[in-house]
């Protein structure tokens, strides 16, 4: 299908055909991930659906979303021309540990960005695959949602946007912060704060779990500047081994997702061993983020937190990490468009030269920061059901938007709060954060775009999205709003 570019103050509006309409509120954190009837497609080899086991796990997310079901015999490639023809809102890809890997996740963010012609992708995507097939059936029967209240992390966290939470430091040994009435108290730990996180995660039962810091597909290394102990797995089993070699076996099977922000290798599948499967399985994780590389650049990872968790309750993970991918993608576009249809081995080898424009100069970017994002695009994996919703509770943000639609005119409002000075984020920990584009997801599809106001704001807006680049400094004597006419489908 073919896209429409509409100029508005020199910031192209990409109009890709997209979202089927979805019935809710138009305000923004309104609009759940709830799959209407034909709009989820679900992808999966021929031999993996054969496998009575893995195809139970298949029925059940056709059964439960209404979903169509596209197979394929080499490559998942081979799906982008039903793809075209359906463009479903979600698309789920079912896949074995085995071949959940690297190179898989990198093929399904490229072929979600080729439904049609414009640079974004075109619809929530999710890999469901655990340790085996039982894992995955598991993750895809659990249908009720999760709200996010308690947190457990292994690197900081801005705790005020939970009801209770747990952080232990990466940075400083034995440093501990800990919410549970209105504010964080810094208190001190073990140095070895091994037997502590999984006394968390086994206690507390947190909702949300997130790390950072070096990693392999066989063990998180707990401390980043100095040495801890590790998580590790076997069997499809997570457990805890401290700096004196006892083992604190984990038993967290409440639902929860798991972030792992800053962590190289996390989130690879390199078969049912990997620490990505153990969490999974043992973990009670139902959605999962990581990278499937050497981490260095950071937005892909980290900045998935400047949406899920600096902006409590707007967006589910799964909008939260379509929000990021949109945001990585519009950066490449405006400073360094040369890069869109390029690659990137692991070697940092590009299939194009990396040249900053005019744009990237004057914002103080180099070509390392265009190396990074082309890095950083096609490597973060998604892992369950992105139809399933989990969210923070709602609490204050930076600023408050809100959408409203009448007669086929969309007003999207910004509000800074009150003597804010900047749109700025509450906490600084980990590279690439802060500064991403002010996000809106359209509540349906729409095309013939048209701004009337707004376009010194430099939009960007699709079919199913609006994005704004972050202004930064507040300017108290104007008012922040886009208005644009549209045709809805």
């Amino acid at each position: 299908m073919s896209s429409e570019m509409i100029p508005a103050n020199k910031q192209p509006l990409y109009v890709p055909t997209l979202l089927r309409a979805i019935a809710c509120a138009l305000l923004l954190g309104a609009f759940p991930l709830v799959a209407a009837a034909a709009d989820y497609a679900i992808v999966v080899s021929a031999k993996t659906d054969a496998d009575p086991k893995w195809h139970a796990v298949v029925e059940a997310l056709r059964v439960r979303h209404h979903a169509s079901v596209t197979t394929f015999a080499g490559s998942v490639d081979e799906a982008l021309p039903k793809l075209r023809a359906e463009f479903p809102r979600f698309a789920c890809f079912v896949a074995t540990p085995e071949e959940a890997g690297r190179e898989f996740v990198a093929r399904v963010h490229r072929l979600t960005r080729r439904f049609d012609d414009d640079p974004y992708t075109d619809c929530f995507w999710g890999i469901v695959t655990g340790y085996d097939a039982a894992n995955a059936l598991r993750i895809v029967q659990h249908a009720e949602p999760l709200l996010i209240r308690k947190a457990a992390s292994g690197t900081d966290l801005p705790l005020q946007a939970f009801e209770q939470g747990v952080t232990f430091s990466e940075l400083e040994k034995g440093k501990v912060i800990r919410k549970t009435g209105s504010q964080p108290a810094v208190s001190r730990g073990p140095d070895d704060s091994t037997g502590s996180i999984v006394k968390v995660l086994n206690d507390e039962k947190p909702d949300l779990f997130v790390t950072s810091g070096h990693a392999t597909e066989r063990d998180w290394q707990i401390g980043f500047r100095y040495r801890g102990g590790q998580l590790r797995c076997a069997d499809g089993t997570l457990f805890g081994l401290d700096l004196a070699k006892t083992r604190h076996p984990v038993a967290s099977p409440n639902p929860k997702v798991y972030l792992a922000v800053g962590n190289c290798l996390m989130g690879h599948f390199d078969g049912k061993d990997a620490m990505a499967a153990a969490f999974l399985n043992s973990g009670g994780v139902q959605q999962m983020v990581g990278y499937t590389v050497n981490t260095w650049y950071g937005y892909g990872g980290w900045g998935l937190l400047d949406y899920f968790v600096e902006q409590p309750g707007r967006f589910t993970l799964a909008e939260a990490f379509f929000a990021n991918e949109q945001a990585l993608v519009h950066r490449l576009a405006t400073y360094f468009p040369a890069l869109l249809d390029a690659t990137i081995d692991a070697n940092g080898r590009t299939t194009a030269k990396i040249t900053p424009n005019e744009a990237a100069t004057g914002a103080g970017l180099t070509a390392q920061d265009g190396r990074g994002l082309l890095y950083d695009r096609d490597v973060v994996g998604f892992y369950g059901d992105p139809a399933w919703e989990a969210r923070l509770a709602s609490k204050d943000c930076a600023w408050e938007q809100a959408l409203v639609e009448r007669e086929g005119v969309f007003t999207f409002t910004v509000t800074p709060k009150r003597g804010a000075a900047s749109f700025a984020k509450t906490d600084n920990n980990g590279s690439q954060r802060g500064g991403r584009p002010i996000f809106q997801l359209l509540p349906q599809r729409v095309k013939d775009i048209a701004v009337t106001e707004g376009g010194d704001l430099q939009p960007t807006i699709t079919d199913n999205f609006l994005l704004i680049p972050n202004p930064g400094v507040c300017d108290p004597s104007r008012p922040y709003r886009l208005v644009f006419r549209a045709r809805k489908l």
